[in-house]
């Protein structure tokens, strides 16, 4: 019954790994964290307080590693100048 559930909750959350922005992957990290650490801390303790631990702490590192791991806004660069040095640089982009 208890690997059913697991089951069931890394189901449930699977469909939550493909937000892009910081703050949709840091929801869907504090989400697979914390259903994780509350299953693990379930698991290993065999009470519910190890369970509510577990749960908090897995929310908490799902969410800071969650937003700090979303992709980088990807620019590219269409008009170039020359400073005094003759060092090229960028005058313009757009995102794509």
């Amino acid at each position: 019954m208890k690997n059913f559930l697991l089951a069931a909750a890394f189901l449930a959350a699977l469909p939550l790994a493909g937000c892009n922005t910081p703050g949709e992957r840091a929801t869907s990290g504090a989400l697979i964290g914390g259903v994780t650490g509350a299953a693990i801390g379930g698991l290993a303790t065999g009470r519910g307080s190890g369970a509510l631990v577990g749960g908090a702490l897995g929310a908490a590192t799902g969410a800071v590693i969650g937003a700090n791991t979303s992709p980088r806004e990807r620019r590219r660069c269409t008009r170039y100048s020359y400073d005094q040095y003759g060092d090229r640089y960028c005058v313009r982009s757009v995102r794509y």
